[in-house]
């Protein structure tokens, strides 16, 4: 169940790049959050694993739980739950994380069930409501519409604020 960009940071090519745009962009990995389906740009993507143990780090973010090592690489997780201040539920065989790649620091999210990359073409795709609950309009890109479903399409670079994204990032290199 893991999904590599394809690539190893020896083997940039402009080309090449222009390609992936090419290849990903209309493309969402869609994945559930308690009853509602979200996605997010599948070139953030850099693979999906089942759920590992999770070292705690101290002076964290709630939604924070940690790190992991993947790889010899250590990883900040982040629990998508928590983040969205929905109710914690136990980590089960469904529960994955997506390993994303935010502004060159990689990051995992657990959510409760992936499902599938899907085409969204952009003229399919609202902005978000003016009016939401909380602030999660702020990480929203937009609902995107498949059919008579709506996948609330969430903006990845904005999960975490720029003030977290940099704690998380000095926790991943202290305990690398």
């Amino acid at each position: 169940m893991t999904e590599n960009k394809g690539r190893s940071a020896g083997e940039e090519n402009l080309d090449d790049d222009e390609d992936d745009e090419d290849t990903q962009k209309d493309k969402f990995l869609t994945f559930t959050v308690g009853k509602e389906d979200y996605g997010l740009e599948i070139y953030h993507v850099t693979e999906i694993i089942g759920i590992q143990k999770i070292t705690e780090v101290p002076d964290m973010p709630d939604y924070v739980k940690g790190v992991i090592n993947l790889r010899g690489k250590v990883i900040p997780i982040m629990d998508v739950r928590k983040r969205f201040k929905f109710e914690e539920r136990a980590y089960d065989d469904r529960t994955c994380i997506i390993v994303v790649n935010i502004n060159d620091t990689s990051l995992g999210l657990v959510v409760d069930t992936v499902k599938e990359v899907s085409d969204i073409p952009e003229k399919d795709i609202q902005p978000p409501p003016e009016i939401a609950e909380g602030n999660r309009q702020f990480f929203i890109r937009g609902l995107g519409k498949i059919e008579d479903d709506v996948k609330i399409l969430l903006d990845a670079e904005k999960l975490l604020s720029k003030n977290d994204l940099s704690k998380v990032s000095s926790a991943a290199d202290t305990n690398a």
